[in-house]
């Protein structure tokens, strides 16, 4: 799920950078923010594409990274992370809430 969401990220935070390449160039300073923020949120995807990465060694860890990952990327350019911010939060904690197995060793 948190692979998932990073590629859905990543697709998003490309498309808001499109759209702040065309807010800057109608704008008459030459510059947008959606820009800078896109770039955050290509950032934050790619941390949960490392933290679904880690889901099976560190799942609270990971856990953590998606969570931080869905939370930040929705602020970032929130309406372009809707799908990605859920994915990653459900995926985030999915991790932080699970129990290892613990493995019986055999006497």
């Amino acid at each position: 799920m948190g692979l998932v969401a990073g590629i859905f990220g990543i697709i998003a935070a490309i498309i808001a950078m499109f759209v702040g390449s065309i807010d800057a160039a109608f704008s008459e300073t030459g510059t947008s923010s959606i820009t800078g923020l896109a770039i955050s949120a290509l950032i934050f995807s790619i941390l949960g594409i490392v933290g679904a990465a880690f889901s099976k060694a560190k799942p609270k860890l990971a856990g953590w990274f998606m969570l931080v990952s869905g939370v930040a990327g929705f602020i970032s350019i929130s309406f372009f992370y809707i799908l990605s911010g859920v994915l990653f939060v459900v995926a985030g904690f999915m991790g932080i809430l699970s129990k290892k197995k613990i493995k019986d060793i055999p006497a």
